[in-house]
């Protein structure tokens, strides 16, 4: 159950990130979309779909896969120190 959820999760920034792709093409063919009233508009929605979408999806598995310890060392978390010095 609880992989179906993240699926779920993953698929609707993912689907408004193909909607993002897809109004940016749009404009580059002069095609524009009934809610747009201008083409560098619909650009700019579409490119901030885009990045919304990639930005969830990429801090969903950096996320995971530093809770799996299987990140560089650059990307890990430092670790909490208590107040004699020893790592918790």
């Amino acid at each position: 159950m609880t992989r179906i959820i993240a699926l779920i999760i993953l698929i609707i920034p993912g689907a408004l990130a193909a909607y993002g792709v897809k109004l940016m093409r749009d404009m580059v063919f002069g095609i524009l979309q009934p809610p747009f009233p201008f083409a560098w508009i619909q650009f700019l929605i579409g490119l901030l779909l885009f990045l919304a979408g990639l930005a969830f999806i990429a801090g969903f598995v950096l996320r995971r896969d530093r809770k799996r310890n299987k990140v560089q060392a650059r990307f890990r978390v430092p670790a909490v120190k208590d107040q004699k010095g020893r790592d918790e």
